[in-house]
């Protein structure tokens, strides 16, 4: 089923969450038991994200570096599949921009339409942690907003190199990315929310926001992408922060903004198991609150670590 009639014919906020494809070495068997709980709570979906290809260099003798590629993560096609068969619900496949080419795309979107995948989340992807700005792939994508595009032009029947419309007709439901506290490379809410309308405008049906730890930001988006013009469904994603590193890393990395009274609080903490506790107690009341003003579905950012959204979930749902 479509995430935007799982949304239309929900009677109460759902609950959803995204996985990460296990490290090389790590077993599928794993990833699913690890899963598991959460399914108590009914996910209609489940979102795995995709990574592209990573490089390292490597130094020779001569003093020639030699670039060699490295996956360090099993398929996301392969583990959709094994996510409906195992748990009978439907996989969100993220699909980037970033290290694949107009032909990987289309190739990857075969795949998931032949596994019965109908729905995925178009994403630009980030720079290479070796590169200082994103760098589309040759003959691939520079903006989600093109990849969103080929996406519905398959709908429609049309392939890259095809002269003429085929009979074979793709039905995925695109999903995007939103920002609450805006993307880090646009100059203001305003650019940012040009680019997100242009993405709806080629045909996305429903946004997913990166995760934020202050709900009044959230509440201040969503207005603003109304005003926007823009009127598909808009999931919040959280995360419960659990680790000290993370105070001073998710900012870092994410470009958001921990609230004041949150920061206080997790300060004084001298261990991880401290900042869990607080970590979990802080998203169990934004989910709360989120819920209380009618949001579709909560989407939870997981790393593929059940324990901290399983205790927050017991709560809400």
């Amino acid at each position: 089923m479509k995430i935007t009639d799982h949304l239309k014919n929900a009677k109460s906020t759902l609950f959803s969450f995204e996985i990460l494809p296990p490290l090389k070495g790590q077993s599928l068997k794993e990833l699913l038991e690890g899963i598991e709980p959460l399914m108590e709570f009914k996910p209609p979906f489940v979102d795995v994200t995709y990574h592209r290809e990573e490089y390292i260099y490597k130094k020779h003798p001569n003093g020639l570096l030699e670039k060699v590629s490295t996956k360090k993560r099993p398929g996301t096609v392969g583990i959709c599949a094994a996510i409906m068969n195992r748990f009978q619900v439907d996989a969100v496949p993220h699909l980037l921009c970033g290290g694949f080419s107009k032909e990987e795309t289309e190739n990857a979107l075969i795949d998931l339409n032949f596994i019965g995948v109908e729905n995925v989340l178009a994403l630009r992807g980030d720079a290479p942690k070796t590169e200082g700005k994103f760098i589309p792939e040759k003959n691939g994508h520079h903006f989600a907003s093109e990849l969103v595009d080929q996406i519905i032009r398959m709908n429609q029947g049309k392939y890259l190199h095809e002269e003429t419309e085929t009979s074979f007709h793709t039905n995925f439901c695109v999903g995007v990315a939103g920002y609450p506290e805006k993307h880090f490379e646009a100059p203001s809410m305003k650019f940012d929310l040009k680019y997100l309308k242009e993405k709806v405008d080629r045909g996305a049906e429903y946004i997913v926001t990166q995760m934020f730890f202050d709900n009044e930001k959230f509440f201040e988006f969503e207005r603003n992408v109304r005003a926007a013009g823009i009127d598909v469904p808009i999931i919040p994603g959280l995360k419960p922060i659990t680790t000290l590193s993370q105070i001073t890393m998710l900012p870092r990395t994410f470009f958001l903004d921990l609230p004041d009274a949150l920061t206080d609080e997790l300060l004084k903490c001298k261990t991880n198991a401290e900042v869990k506790e607080i970590g979990i107690e802080w998203a169990i009341q934004q989910s709360k609150e989120l819920v209380k003003a009618g949001v579709p579905s909560l989407h939870f950012y997981t790393m593929s670590k059940a324990e901290a959204t399983y205790k927050i979930a017991k709560e809400v749902f």
